[in-house]
């Protein structure tokens, strides 16, 4: 498991995380203090803080350096 913190502070930035993270068969988690909500969930996020850096666990060891390119505009 890697853990990387993003930022999701736009409607727009929300919707195309979701679409770019749903490309991979593996499992991503939103941590925003005691909260830990599936990331491919748009509803779950938008149940969060995105005003504050959210934590990214990423459950994948196979594909870690193309989802790592992915959520480059996404992460701090």
């Amino acid at each position: 498991m890697k853990t990387v913190q993003i930022s999701l502070n736009s409607i727009d930035k929300v919707k195309s995380f979701v679409n770019d993270i749903t490309k991979f068969d593996c499992d991503f988690d939103l941590v925003s203090g005691r909260y830990v909500i599936d990331a491919k969930s748009i509803m779950g996020i938008f149940s969060l803080d995105l005003s504050k850096p959210i934590d990214l666990n990423i459950h994948s060891e196979d594909s870690a350096n193309e989802v790592m390119e992915t959520l480059k505009p996404y992460m701090i």
